[in-house]
């Protein structure tokens, strides 16, 4: 048997070389290849391991005739098509816990730079210049900071701001009110922390729930003279509304590492006086490369000589004999989690997961995961099947199953609930005889349907006319409808809606079902 063969196509440190020849595996070298290059001789290497200088696009893993293996030595995966290399069972590793501290670091470090005018007046001393007066700072004692996404990095410097004695709040829909007391900070709502915080650090990850999270309307909710880091990811923050900010002082400064388009050879916010800019050095530390080298490399390797999955971001962990049992299962399970996750919009104090009838005898630990991606991954990108239970467990989540083998309504059925400090939300499905899933219950009331790629839920009041509003609305916008389930608690009552439509609805149009007389919640959810 030949051994499994890796390309390593970006920096990596030497340890990780070692580390895939010590287990068997060979390993070529080849830093700086062009596109075309890659495409010509990625067909000879079982694995492919990349820093985010290497793009491993859908023509790349189309010629990657023998690939397994993706492994990302970072968390950022933005390089990678994850849609194809799924489509040809690549699975796609990275390493998102190797540089938590590196990139706190960066923060504090960006945060003191900022208060201080440091890069400018490094500059302008250099330069021959002494202009003192013009560069009278702020401390940070005493002040409050604004953490924005409050887990694994924002934690860190939370920590490492309160040691410079700031007061921290944090702003998090999934961080628990025990976790906070943990962490020491108070928990608040964003626009509380828009109006309380002196400096505001953004450690969310970017999805379409943050996507502009800090725009012109957040921004103006503000106190004056407020000052902003983001060392997350640049699409945070809308770039133009920052620039008319720090114009006008309503901001006083800006610490950027990342930004909407990189590489950022241009941008309008350089050369700004009061923004200080660095190229995207969160996790670029000694330490932090040297971690994230040797974990991608012992999970390469382990997976390409053992078969086991650690930080998949788009595989479950199954042994061979399980897949075709859990195949539809995991489906199930994957859309139970997303739509519990879509139609959530507070912290999540515990999750409760029922297991009955058939489904209760099999393996269900990949069935949890998957249920805990979907329920997390609208607020959480990075999150994946294998990190997904730690990710709750560092949150405070709380998770449980419960499993019987005695069969009820269905032969088979899955319940996921989720609590709040407030509510709990229940939904459940099962498998019928076509193996293919359907939701049969919504927060106690049954119903009877099959989720498509775009779906409108609403709750509303049962009152005659409603359908037939929502009917001549949607048909008004010109939007098919593919199916339409209904369900109830009582005539009169409360009552669900999922309607599967063709195409994605545009937001002005779920206003619109919002403002029909008797509805109470209209979401647009995907699958």
């Amino acid at each position: 048997m030949s051994k499994p063969k890796v390309l390593i196509a970006d920096e990596l440190a030497p340890e990780a070389v070692q580390i895939f020849k010590d287990r068997g595996v060979e390993v070529e070298v080849k830093v700086g290849l062009k596109p075309k290059e890659l495409v010509e001789i990625i067909a000879g290497f079982d694995g492919l391991a990349v820093r985010s200088a290497t793009k491993a696009t859908a023509e790349v893993i189309a010629a990657a005739k023998n690939l397994k293996v993706i492994g990302r030595a970072g968390i950022g995966v933005d390089n990678i098509d994850i849609k194809a290399a799924t489509a040809r069972g690549i699975c796609v590793m990275n390493t998102p816990f190797g540089n938590n501290i590196t990139t706190a670091e960066h923060t504090i470090a960006m945060m003191m730079a900022l208060a201080r005018h440091i890069p400018l007046a490094d500059r302008t001393t250099h330069d021959g210049k002494w202009e003192k007066s013009r560069f009278v700072g702020v401390e940070l004692y005493a002040k409050t900071l604004g953490i924005v996404g409050c887990g694994n990095i924002g934690s860190i410097v939370a920590d490492r701001a309160q040691g410079l004695k700031m007061k921290v709040i944090a702003f998090d829909p999934f961080l628990s009110a025990e976790r906070a007391v943990d962490l020491g900070v108070e928990k608040v709502e964003l626009e509380t922390l828009l109006k309380r915080a002196d400096f505001i650090s953004l450690h969310t990850p970017l999805t379409e729930q943050t996507r502009g999270i800090i725009n012109a309307e957040a921004l103006a909710k503000c106190r004056p003279g407020v000052r902003l880091v983001n060392c997350a990811r640049g699409g945070l923050v809308v770039e133009a509304d920052l620039k008319a900010a720090l114009d006008s002082g309503q901001v006083a400064g800006a610490a950027l590492d990342v930004f909407s388009e990189e590489p950022a050879k241009a941008n309008i916010l350089f050369n700004h006086p009061n923004v200080v800019c660095t190229p995207h050095l969160g996790a670029s530390s000694t330490e932090a490369q040297f971690n994230v080298a040797v974990q991608v490399a012992e999970q390469m390797a382990d997976f390409l000589l053992h078969g086991a999955v650690t930080n998949a971001i788009n595989m479950a962990s199954v042994t061979v004999e399980e897949a075709p049992r859990l195949k539809p299962y995991m489906k199930l399970a994957e859309q139970l989690g997303a739509f519990a996750g879509q139609a959530t919009e507070t912290g999540i104090r515990r999750v409760i997961i029922e297991y009955e009838g058939h489904v209760a005898g099999l393996n269900t630990r990949p069935l949890t995961a998957i249920l805990l991606q979907g329920l997390l991954k609208p607020q959480l990108d990075s999150v994946n099947m294998v990190n997904a239970p730690l990710v709750a467990k560092e949150r405070d989540i709380e998770v449980s199953e419960v499993k019987t083998d005695r069969e009820g309504d269905f032969h088979t059925l899955i319940r996921l609930g989720v609590e709040s400090e407030k509510w709990r939300r229940d939904v459940a499905g099962t498998l019928f005889a076509d193996q293919r899933p359907r939701v049969v219950e919504i927060k106690g009331i049954k119903i009877d349907a099959e989720l498509g790629p775009n779906m409108l839920y609403v709750t509303n009041e049962d009152k005659p006319g409603f359908i037939g509003r929502l009917g001549t609305l949607l048909g008004d916008h010109k939007v098919n409808i593919a199916t339409f389930a209904l369900g109830r608690s009582a005539p009169g009552q409360d009552a669900i809606a999922l309607v599967e439509i063709d195409g994605a609805l545009p937001n002005h149009l779920i206003d619109e079902v919002q403002a029909l007389p008797g509805v109470k919640q209209a979401k647009a959810l995907n699958f």
